[in-house]
């Protein structure tokens, strides 16, 4: 590709003869390099006067524009897709908000420098979506994205993000051909290439080089011991000031479990402290004004989420939305939704009898957040449509391996932890064909599960001694295996900052409100 190139001494021949001193302008040195620290309006000015309007445009993007170009990536990330899972729903709103900061922050006028921006994203599969990139769907359908943002203009911008999701950019290219298709017929494109400015225009003028910035910025990578040494204090000051709210929330916790004889109290989403105590006190307060109702929670698991019924997996859940009205009205409706369990349980062995002994599983950590109504309805119409295919199954030909139910795919699949994904509305005849050939295949990967697990809280162990930690956990979406990469590399390193600290390993850098430490399991050196 030609460019056109701009070099201060083709621009010097043009400038009035004056005195020289030691090769340096004597009395309008100052003049010159006042007017160079211009060059940048000057140039746009310069560039108006000689190139047609319709090719100016071509080169920028507008904020309404970027809005529509970005348009299916929103639709990819959208947390109003993410309702079934809080964890990923939250990630993407917080990356929305930062992401939404740095395109405002991009169209300010007269901004000089944007620090790089690197923001992570769980990116549902769409029609848009390619299948070419490095990450992998899970079996919920989404993959988690990281990518940087560093661009200067909007435009690449939104091509970077759209590239790093794997989304189409045709849109983007037909709004470009609209607007250069407005150019005068009799127009020459000869000048419909990038302007390159040589190096000595920005040592003279001091300007920096953009495209060196965008090369020191690709090859810069935030490495683990620098962001630690940046962030140290913020989150020791944070855990410092979490640990009186951290020692109430245990003793709220233990006290609630043993006064209501309850089996666990757990939260779905990664609430901060403070507002874990607050719905621990609210629990409180109501045993105190009505303790009769909670007799039938005995031996329950409570998780507060963000609506009142049970779980698929029989744990009463509690919407932090609800008031104490909501709550005491599920607590006397137990009784039917513990029938409805005996039912669901029923259903699972009936099915596992007609798929030879296949066990029915529901992974809290890898499905969709379901009530038992609505895990039961999935239930019953695979029973039914089992039932009418009448596939025979060799008995307990397939005991000993697990399945769990997908409704968005129609394709069986084998897991890399061994268990099965059979769709709701798979054909019978095939799923029997794919369990019998992927029946040895499934019982090696369970095996290598069991192995990987036990390396897994080895090194886990292994790392909280060495380092100190008081904690260390990983998000849900984080394999054994890069659990176990993470550790192993942690185990070599020196960091004395991570003392007494809580690690969570994670897709992303960040510092909790609490004080915990996300870092990314991939982390550099």
């Amino acid at each position: 590709m030609c460019h056109l190139v701009y070099h201060p001494t083709t621009a010097s021949a043009l400038l009035p003869k004056l005195p020289v001193i030691n090769g340096f302008l004597e009395a309008d040195l100052q003049q010159y390099i006042e007017m160079f620290f211009h060059m940048r309006s000057i140039r746009r000015l310069c560039l108006e006067n000689i190139l047609p309007p319709w090719l100016l445009q071509s080169r920028t993007l507008s904020g309404a524009e970027a809005v529509n170009a970005l348009r299916p990536f929103y639709f990819a990330v959208h947390p109003d897709f993410f309702g079934q899972h809080p964890r990923e729903r939250e990630i993407n709103e917080n990356s929305l908000k930062r992401l939404s900061a740095y395109l405002e922050n991009l169209q300010k006028p007269g901004w000089k420098t944007l620090k790089p921006t690197q923001l992570t994203f769980y990116v549902r599969e769409t029609e848009q979506t390619t299948l070419e990139g490095p990450e992998l769907l899970n079996s919920l359908g989404f993959r988690a994205v990281t990518f940087t943002l560093h661009s200067r203009d909007l435009l690449n911008t939104v091509l970077d993000i759209l590239n790093s999701c794997n989304l189409s950019t045709e849109h983007i290219q037909s709004m470009n051909t609209n607007v250069t298709s407005q150019a005068p017929k009799g127009a020459k494109r000869t000048f419909d290439r990038p302007i390159k400015w040589d190096k000595t225009y920005y040592s003279f003028t001091g300007f920096r080089d953009p495209e060196e910035e965008l090369e020191k910025v690709q090859k810069m990578e935030t490495s683990l011991i620098s962001w630690l040494d940046n962030n140290e204090k913020s989150a020791i000051k944070k855990l410092t000031d979490s640990l009186p709210l951290r020692g109430e929330l245990d003793r709220l916790k233990e006290e609630l479990s043993h006064q209501l004889l309850l089996s666990d109290i757990r939260w779905q989403r990664s609430w901060g402290v403070a507002h874990r105590c607050s719905q621990l006190h609210s629990l409180g307060r109501l045993a105190q004004q009505n303790l009769e109702v909670l007799q039938n929670i005995k031996g329950c698991t409570i998780i507060f989420t963000d609506r009142s019924g049970m779980s698929a997996l029989g744990h009463v859940m509690l919407g932090t939305m609800d008031v104490h009205h909501h709550w005491t009205k599920l607590f006397e409706r137990l009784p039917s939704y513990f029938d409805l369990r005996r039912r669901l349980v029923l259903l699972e062995e009936q099915i596992s009898q007609l798929l030879g002994g296949l066990q029915v599983v529901y992974l809290e950590e890898l499905q969709p957040a379901m009530t038992i109504e609505e895990y039961y309805a999935v239930l019953d119409c695979f029973h039914g449509r089992l039932l009418q295919s009448r596939v025979p199954f060799h008995p307990r030909s397939l005991r000993g391996l697990r399945m769990i139910l997908d409704s968005d795919r129609y394709t069986p699949s084998l897991h890399e932890l061994g268990h099965f994904n059979v769709p709701i509305l798979c054909d019978p005849v095939s799923l029997q064909w794919f369990l019998f050939t992927k029946a040895a295949q499934a019982r090696d990967n369970m095996k290598k599960k069991e192995e990987l697990k036990t390396i897994e809280n080895d090194l886990i162990d292994a790392s909280v001694e060495k380092f100190s930690l008081q904690k260390l956990y990983k998000e849900p979406s984080i394999s054994s295996a890069q659990m176990i990469d993470c550790c192993k590399r942690l185990l070599q390193q020196s960091l004395p900052s991570l003392q007494g600290m809580h690690l969570c390993v994670s897709h992303f850098y960040a510092v909790m409100q609490d004080g915990d430490l996300c870092i990314p399991w991939n982390w550099k050196s």
